[in-house]
């Protein structure tokens, strides 16, 4: 099945598939700054490892365009703030297997950069041999994540992948396909937000993303409760 939007349909119904706990197996997550980890898909994360399920996730970008005023030091700094950041934040999550690939951040993407991107992804796939992958939409607003996705859908598809892609929205909400319920992490999650000092001295990023979970509670859960929603983008084995 393919893993992208071209040339086949991905359902966008009106009531998307409610989960009360993510599949289990292992998971492979791929994020394009440190913090979009947690904040995308965090919850679902948590619930992960709280299932006893091998998670490891991979920091595409070094970050080190999310400080415009430079209010954190030099360039050098702040990529090993960021660093260190994601690491505290995982842990929050109970996630400590962590991948950097240090690509800058905020850069024009060619296609020469999907390639690669699709590379780097098809190596990682290959050696963790996940049952689900998490990725940003296809929808995302932010060229970083647009081109991961691009990357990582290729890698997929090379490799004929046979388990779950799920998109998982950041800067863009989407019209759902699957709602997963991360109630029982949502200390954990708001825990592990707190850990990115550098991105929250910009963007009260606890107060909207948990807005959002709380919305996307609203057609399952009475608007009880807590769920990240995401776009299907394979199937199942």
């Amino acid at each position: 099945m393919p893993h992208s939007k071209d040339g086949y349909q991905v359902a966008g119904s009106p009531l998307a598939e409610f989960r009360v706990a993510p599949v289990p197996g292992p998971v492979l997550c791929f994020a394009p700054h440190p913090d979009d980890e947690v904040i995308g898909p965090g919850g679902v994360l948590a619930r992960h490892v709280l299932q006893g399920d091998a998670v490891r996730v991979v920091l595409a970008t070094d970050g080190t365009a999310g400080d415009p005023d430079r209010r954190f030091g030099t360039v050098d700094e702040l990529r090993a703030h960021r660093r260190e950041e994601s690491r505290a934040g995982l842990a929050e999550l109970g996630v400590i297997d962590v991948v950097f690939w240090g690509y800058p951040d905020g850069c024009v993407v060619t296609a020469d950069d999907v390639e690669g991107i699709a590379r780097r992804a098809a190596e990682d796939l290959s050696a963790f041999r996940p049952r689900t992958v998490y990725l940003p939409w296809s929808g995302e607003g932010h060229s970083d994540h647009r081109a991961l996705h691009a990357g990582v859908c290729a890698a997929l598809d090379r490799l004929d992948f046979d388990g779950e892609a799920l998109g998982y929205e950041v800067w863009t909400a989407m019209d759902p396909d699957v709602v997963i319920d991360t109630t029982a992490a949502e200390g954990r999650k708001r825990n592990a937000i707190r850990r990115y000092a550098t991105q929250l001295a910009y963007v009260d990023y606890e107060h909207v993303i948990f807005g959002l979970n709380a919305y996307r509670s609203l057609a399952f859960q009475a608007g009880r409760g807590f769920a990240e929603a995401f776009e299907r983008l394979g199937g199942t084995r």
